[in-house]
């Protein structure tokens, strides 16, 4: 058994080994077929690719010699065009050298032309040189003849020219002026009285002239003995305490309060009035009495500015600017209520400038306080004008009020409408008839003043100052003074009365001229 199973083990191992050697001996076979396979095929493509790389070569050679050949042809193209602007820019610098030779030759032609004629300007210079001083000299020769015909030096003649020059333009200047002045002056007044007619037309205010003397009823003539006192007592501590004069005459049942200054004058009317209805009159009573009067107008002041502004319309001023426009009802201006006077200058203002289409309240406004300096100008130095200004200022008006206050005397120009407007309101409300009134001293001085300003021109011969000093009429010498130089001779009385003189309202300035021809038969 052990022997068949080495035998079946040796024969499995026969067939095992016999087996490998014949699947190695397949294999080696296969794969030498495979790999002659191979070769034969790489081979192949080997051959297939030098067949293309020489296509490829081909079409190489053909494709750079197309190359080649268009290169050229773009090169013998570019050497043509060139060629081309080369000969072109050749003929165009031949052309010019051409137009240089040309050019070069007329410069040349030029010179020589300059040259001829700088000989003949040098040559002419030489006779305007000598033609010169040969006029030169003869009008030497001629104004040495002039001078010796005229008997006049140049220089008189030529003051005489220069006179008669002036004095024709002088003339000639008063004929245009008198013309331009004449027609402007027509239409301004025109429209200018039918404004003030339609201002004094539509507000007709009271009489404000006021007396300086106030006066006190008594109840019986036995009051009059009280009032003075024992020795005169009682009429000391009186004027002692309000600063009035107290008179005590003839006149029945009746004092009287003389003072300048309307507020204490109110102060000791009251207070009168007060000691006779209490019927207690001695010096103590008559001080504290007083000064009760006094503390209660202060408090009245307030009340009575309130009732001014509410009067006119114009509502938002200060406190202290409305407590001094009350102190403006005792206050006077040549007898002229002060207060009143303010009133009616804010109404005559509202009325021209509805006319004149500008702002009403405003400039009502501004002719409501126009004055407001004269309330504190005795504790203050300068014109009212510039003090009012300043109290408006402080207290918050508008710079356009502040100015027309300011400007109102002129004491600063006016720039505007309102300014003229209040200054027009202003002289309105003083100069009509019944406003002021005048001292004699006054009156005199300032007829006295026009009639001087007047005559110190030259070519008067008599001055006359008429109608209260409101118009001065000027004779003139006929042979000395020309109609037109009377014309601007009354400007410059005009000029020169502006700037001497104070006066309300206007002067008018006539100036007459009178030629007279006579003769005689014989």
């Amino acid at each position: 058994m052990t022997i068949s199973y080495l035998l079946v083990a040796l024969l499995l191992a026969a067939c095992l080994m016999a087996g490998f050697i014949l699947g190695y001996i397949w294999r080696k076979n296969f794969f030498e077929n495979k790999i002659r396979d191979i070769e034969s095929y790489a081979e192949k493509i080997i051959n297939d690719a030098q067949k293309d790389v020489v296509t490829i070569k081909k079409e190489a050679s053909l494709q750079g010699q197309d190359i080649v050949f268009k290169m050229k042809s773009d090169f013998e193209k570019e050497m043509s065009e060139r060629r081309f602007e080369q000969k072109r820019q050749e003929e165009r610098l031949i052309q010019k050298q051409e137009n240089i030779e040309r050019r070069t030759e007329l410069l040349a032609q030029r010179e020589s032309a300059c040259a001829r004629n700088e000989t003949d300007l040098v040559k002419r210079e030489k006779e305007i040189q000598n033609g010169r001083d040969e006029i030169t000299r003869l009008n030497n020769e001629a104004l040495m003849q002039l001078e010796r015909t005229a008997q006049l030096t140049s220089q008189e003649a030529k003051e005489s020219l220069i006179k008669t020059v002036e004095e024709e333009a002088r003339h000639e200047g008063g004929l245009v002026i008198r013309r331009v002045e004449a027609e402007t002056r027509e239409i301004a007044d025109k429209k200018a009285k039918e404004i003030l007619a339609l201002a004094v037309k539509r507000y007709a205010g009271d009489y404000v002239a006021e007396h300086t003397i106030s006066v006190v009823n008594l109840p019986n003539e036995e009051m009059k003995g009280r009032i003075i006192g024992r020795e005169g007592r009682n009429i000391r501590a009186i004027e002692a305490a309000t600063g009035v004069d107290l008179i005590v005459d003839d006149t029945p049942e009746a004092v009287l309060l003389s003072s300048f200054s309307p507020y204490r004058r109110e102060i000791a009317r009251q207070a009168l009035e007060r000691l006779i209805v209490d019927g207690r009159i001695h010096p103590t009573r008559i001080e504290e009495v007083v000064a009760k009067v006094s503390e209660e107008m202060e408090l009245s002041l307030k009340d009575i500015g309130n009732e001014a502004a509410f009067d006119v319309g114009v509502h938002g001023i200060h406190h202290e600017l409305i407590k001094q426009l009350g102190r403006l009802k005792y206050r006077t201006s040549y007898a002229q209520n002060v207060l009143q006077h303010s009133i009616e200058v804010a109404f005559l203002c509202g009325i021209m400038a509805a006319e004149l289409g500008q702002n009403v309240k405003q400039a009502k406004r501004a002719g409501l306080l126009h004055d407001i300096g004269k309330a504190v100008d005795h504790e203050v130095e300068g014109p009212h004008g510039l003090i009012g200004a300043e109290l408006a200022k402080r207290y918050g008006e508008s710079p356009m009020v502040v100015h027309a206050i300011m400007a109102h005397h002129e004491d600063t120009a006016p720039v505007s409408v309102l300014d003229v407007l209040v200054q027009a309101a202003d002289t309105l409300s003083g100069a009509r008839p019944g406003a002021r009134r005048e001292m004699l001293e006054t009156y005199v001085k300032r007829l006295e003043d026009l009639e001087r300003i007047a005559s110190s021109f030259t070519g008067i011969t008599k001055t006359y100052a008429i109608q209260a000093g409101r118009e001065v009429r000027i004779m003139v010498n006929s042979n000395t003074v020309s109609d037109d130089m009377a014309f601007i001779l009354a400007n410059d009385i005009c000029r020169q009365v502006e700037r001497e003189m104070a006066y309300p309202g206007q002067i008018k300035v006539t100036v007459i001229r009178e030629t007279r021809a006579v003769n005689y038969a014989k």
